[in-house]
This record gives structure tokens, C-alpha cells and sequence, in this order.
């Protein structure tokens, strides 16, 4: 609602939660399928069913609402229009309560169960005319609530038709964020902070440009060959990229145990070039320079997406992820 009381495009849905299934039927007759069901209080990825007619929404609904009640503390749900091969456009931005600045926006479509696993900015999809507008909105929206801090707003982008779609803003700092450090050269966390301390926004839209292509690599501990599965242990040895463009966000060292109870993410690999094809290269030789044993790691990974010509060319969406790791499975290629 506030997102559209600014002039900021939604996904067509329900114009908010929803009580029972009834309810939706009536909304899904007028939003059309297929549809959404996502907890009102999710994030992560967490808490969303997929209905492709009435029957399925019969069904998914009820899961939707236990999902979202386990995972969030409230069963809360409502219903937001399926985009089928959608990319997932997120736009940073600084606020300081009377103003906001956007740090262009960062491309999170290649994702497995919806969460994140490659990050690239700029997106190879928009065109400038795409782009402007699409930071345009966030700066408008973060604006209109007098936003305090750094926080991303999250856009789901219809390359058929070139619409993009508000869908969330995420008030923190979000994992991905070095791609945007690097392709402005602003810290984002010192800014962060200085507007915490109360300073005003030091910096002007103008001031802030987009230089060269960024890539971000999430290392989990996990293994890709066995369907992912967690693989905590202890880091037995360890060497971290170095050269020009390449940066490392990480908490290893040998022999720390990793841990099967949190997030099994070990690292980030972020690389910097003048052009994404330059930013490509340094990632594969910053994934070459790498080791790191004691346990089965997301690395191989990030070696198949970089010699993917699907992903070189960036023709992919929020689905291709996950398709084409079915792909490898069935003729054992992973």
C-alpha cells in the first residue's frame, strides 16, 4: 500500500492478508493464475506455495499458513501474481530521513529455493532507460517513508515485457551488498553508520557513478554433487584470492570447526572489472586461487555457473538455477 501510495509499481494481488481460503478464492477470480501464496512476515524465501488453479490454492493455502506460522511466529498470508520467468532486480539505497540516494541495483536471479547464490551488479538486463527508472522508484519510495539507514528495495523484472514490480524493501544491510561497494566505491556500513550517529547524507545522486561490473560468489558448506547437503567440519587448510579487483568477506581460518547449527555460509568471493566480461575472467581465476579442504564446498559451483554460456550471455531468470542443476543430475554430470 505505501509502495503504491508513492507511485511505485506492485505485483497484482491481494490488497492485503488474507483471512481464509474463501477470501482468496474471491481475490485469485480477480488477480487471475497462476498465484503466490506467501507469508506476510516471510523472508528468505521461506513460506511461499505456488498455485497453478483452484484446487492447488485449495490445497497450498492451509500449508502456506502452518509454513509461515513455524517459521515466523504468524500464519499471515496473502496472494501476489506468479511472474513466470522473472529476473530478481534489487535497487541500494542511503537515507537520512529527508533525503535518499540510490547505488544502482544489483541482479539476484540465479537462485536455488529462493535463496541467493550469485550476485552481479550492474544487471545485465535493464537498459539505461530500465535502469533510471527502476532507481528512480526506490529513491521515491524510500523518500516518501523519510528512511533512516542503508536498506534495499527488491523488484521482480519482466524482461518480455520490460516491467519491473516492487515487492519488499529489506531494512538492513543485505549480503550482497559489496557488489554495490564496488561498482561506487562507497562503504556502505561506514555510511550506514554515520547516519545512525545522526550525521545528515553526505553524499548527492550526482556524485555517485557506476563503474565497471561486479560478481559476488556465496561459499557455503555444502556439497552440490549430493544434492547439497550440509556438510559442517573442520577447515584443514586455507588460501584466499588475491590481485586486483578481488576481495574476500570471511570468518575462516584453519582449523575452525564449522558449526551444522547456522547458516552454512564460509565466504564471500567478490570480484571487480571494468566490464563484466573482465569481472567474469577475474572470477575464475580468483575461484583457481583458491583452497580450502576439510569439508565439501558451493566452489565447484561457482566454476560450472562461470563456464555456463547461458550465464556468460546472462540469459537467465529465477527458475534457471534450479532447472539447470536438474539438467547436470539427470545425466550425472554433477
Amino acid at each position: 500500500r505505501t509502495a503504491m501510495a508513492a507511485g511505485v509499481p506492485v505485483v497484482p494481488g491481494s490488497p492485503g492478508e488474507l483471512e481464509d481460503i474463501e477470501a482468496a478464492l474471491r481475490c485469485a477470480q480477480e488477480v487471475g493464475y497462476p498465484l503466490l501464496i506467501k507469508a506476510s512476515a516471510g523472508g528468505g524465501g521461506r513460506g511461499i506455495r505456488i498455485a497453478h488453479d483452484a484446487d492447488e490454492l485449495r490445497r497450498e493455502f492451509p500449508v502456506a499458513q502452518r509454513e509461515a506460522q513455524a517459521a515466523f511466529g504468524s500464519g499471515a498470508v496473502y496472494l501476489e501474481r506468479f511472474i513466470r520467468q522473472a529476473r530478481h532486480i534489487e535497487v541500494q539505497i542511503l537515507g537520512d530521513g529527508e533525503r535518499a540516494v540510490h547505488l544502482f541495483e544489483r541482479e539476484c536471479s540465479l537462485q536455488r529455493r529462493r535463496q541467493k547464490v550469485f550476485e552481479e551488479a550492474p544487471s545485465a538486463a535493464l537498459n539505461e532507460r530500465q535502469r533510471e527508472a527502476l532507481c528512480a522508484s526506490a529513491v521515491r519510495l524510500a523518500q516518501s517513508l523519510g528512511y533512516r539507514g542503508a536498506g534495499t528495495l527488491e523488484y521482480l523484472f519482466d524482461s518480455h515485457s520490460g516491467e519491473f514490480f516492487f515487492i519488499e524493501m529489506n531494512t538492513r544491510i543485505q549480503v550482497e551488498h559489496p557488489v554495490s561497494e564496488m561498482i561506487t566505491g562507497i562503504d556502505l556500513v561506514q555510511a550506514m553508520l554515520r547516519i545512525a550517529g545522526g550525521e545528515p547524507l553526505a553524499l548527492r545522486q550526482e556524485d555517485i557513478r557506476l563503474q565497471g561490473a561486479a560478481l559476488e560468489m556465496r561459499i557455503n558448506a555444502e556439497d552440490p554433487a549430493r544434492n547439497f547437503f550440509p556438510c559442517p567440519g573442520v577447515v584443514e587448510s586455507l588460501g584466499w584470492p588475491q590481485g586486483e579487483g578481488v576481495r574476500v568477506d570471511s570468518h575462516l581460518y584453519p582449523g575452525y570447526r564449522v558449526p551444522p547449527y547456522y547458516d552454512s555460509l564460509l565466504a564471500k568471493i567478490i570480484v571487480h572489472g571494468k566490464d563484466r566480461a573482465e569481472a567474469f575472467a577475474r572470477a575464475r581465476q580468483a575461484l583457481e586461487n583458491t583452497e580450502l579442504t576439510g569439508m565439501a564446498t558451493t566452489l565447484s559451483l561457482h566454476r560450472w555457473l562461470l563456464a555456463d554460456a547461458r550465464v556468460q550471455a546472462a540469459q537467465f531468470d529465477t527458475g534457471t538455477l534450479e532447472t539447470w542443476l536438474a539438467e547436470r543430475s539427470a545425466t550425472a554430470e554433477v
